[in-house]
């Protein structure tokens, strides 16, 4: 019976511990796109990225607008995916775009954009190549916010 009760208690604790991460990471990234997961496929100098977002949409007046590929040093905007509308009902959801122009050992950054908030300090993007995969980055304050006003940039929310 205490072999029993004390495998309770350690289930207990970690299910208390883990929520308690996950609210963490929800309260942190409040109001802003995190990046949950991407995949590629496609040939070096042609990949299509699927990129999974997860963000607080509660329709045109606040949505994820787009998710975008990067110099891991922020200073050249590789490629962005417009999202057309928002996606209230759909959390995550994942989106592919492309031709993307990179070497297949190339790092980059794949990072998500809220409207109207932003990019987020801190907010979680992810970082990697094609040949050693992506993995969770934590976007450092003002990190290449000069790229938000590049081209392209969506034209509308449509729902």
């Amino acid at each position: 019976m205490t072999t029993l009760l004390l495998s309770f208690l350690v289930l207990f604790n970690l299910a208390c511990n883990n929520q308690e991460v996950s609210d963490i990471e929800d309260e942190n990234n409040e109001g802003f796109a995190v990046v949950e997961n991407v995949t590629v496929s496609g040939e070096e100098g042609n990949y299509t990225f699927s990129v999974a977002l997860k963000s607080p949409d509660k329709g045109c007046g606040q949505y994820a607008n787009w998710w975008e590929v990067i110099s891991d040093d922020g200073k050249t905007l590789i490629y962005r995916r417009i999202l057309g509308h928002s996606h209230v009902g759909e959390q995550p959801f994942t989106r592919s775009g492309g031709a993307v122009s990179i070497d297949a050992t190339q790092e980059v950054i794949i990072r998500g954009h809220m409207y109207p908030t932003g990019y987020g300090d801190g907010k979680i993007a992810m970082k990697g190549s094609v040949t050693n995969g992506f993995q969770l980055f934590e976007i450092p304050g003002g990190f290449a916010t000069d790229l938000e006003n590049i081209a392209p940039q969506p034209s509308g929310c449509a729902f």
